[in-house]
């Protein structure tokens, strides 16, 4: 009687969690995971004659001579090596760029800015959201040709004798990962910055402690969630950017995301172009992974 009472006792599994998790599974599996699937085998094919995929006829024989790694060992050549060179670079420096100028518009909207102005500076933050990023890209390329903005005001005061090639190179590149980047570094923070217990602050100047020595003992620890976040925000998307190398950079600054459109539209070597885009996925999966053993070694939640 009592072994009845006790399995009668057992709570029942409900289906209910599993059902309402579904449509999100699908969509996730369809949307996401069954592309990736996708491109993962694209990436083990031989490109055809005319573009499209070769047919395997042995695939034991295919996979015994290492044939299916033959994108990922044309990926390791020089030239491809330095375009991923240079992306990388160009991702670290935008990272730091927007890093050092990125905190001081931060701690000052979080800190110093007085309560009634804080809404609308973070307004003035978001508002470039609310416009195409393509277009933004686009006013940058008018600001900075030979007949641009910046060009036009040099040689009205004679601050420059000819226009300055300010387009088409490194330098525009950057700017315009700079200005599209920025916003994901301070917003993240900001959220770190405004939980920050300003009585510390007050503590360390009564222990002695100058204000460089307070901000780098006290405030940047506690705001290093944040900063770690913001890292991860600017990072990833600069490593993967396309559309700025594109415009602004013109065919003298490639970039592995302008490498892997261009393998897909023009090049039409679909498996080449999966083999670089599974590498970079490598390369941002190990980012987050790091990422989140930080987030799990300090115990704490750091919300993007």
């Amino acid at each position: 009687m009592s072994r009845r009472a006790t399995m009668s006792d057992k709570p029942k599994r409900s289906w209910a969690p599993y059902l309402l998790s579904l449509p999100t599974w699908v969509v996730l599996g369809g949307f996401f995971l069954a592309p990736l699937v996708i491109m993962l085998v694209i990436s083990f094919a031989t490109r055809g004659t005319y573009g499209g995929l070769k047919p395997i006829e042995d695939l034991g024989a295919y996979v015994a001579s290492g044939a299916f790694l033959k994108s990922y060992a044309t990926s390791l050549e020089p030239l491809y090596l330095q375009i991923a060179w240079r992306s990388l670079w160009m991702a670290v420096v935008t990272t730091l760029l927007c890093l050092l100028v990125g905190y001081p518009i931060a701690y000052y909207v979080a800190v110093l800015a007085p309560a009634r102005r804080k809404n609308l500076l973070l307004a003035l933050i978001v508002i470039p959201f609310w416009t195409s990023f393509l277009i933004r890209t686009y006013a940058w390329m008018l600001i900075l040709r030979t007949e641009g903005l910046i060009n036009t005001v040099l040689l009205h005061y004679g601050l420059a004798s000819q226009p300055l090639e300010l387009l088409y190179n490194n330098f525009a590149v950057m700017i315009g990962l700079v200005y599209g980047e920025l916003p994901f570094m301070i917003l993240p923070l900001y959220a770190s910055l405004e939980k920050l217990d300003l009585s510390l602050l007050e503590a360390g100047s009564d222990l002695g402690a100058n204000a460089v020595s307070t901000f780098w003992r006290v405030t940047v620890p506690l705001t290093m969630p944040g900063i770690v976040a913001g890292i991860i925000l600017v990072f990833i998307p600069s490593l993967g950017q396309f559309v700025v190398s594109d415009l602004l950079g013109g065919a003298k600054t490639i970039l592995l995301g302008n490498l892997i459109q261009n393998q897909f539209a023009v090049a039409r070597n679909k498996p080449f172009g999966s083999a670089i885009a599974f590498e970079l996925m490598a390369v941002v999966m190990l980012l987050l992974l790091a990422y989140a053993y930080y987030t799990k070694k300090k115990g704490k939640e750091i919300l993007l």
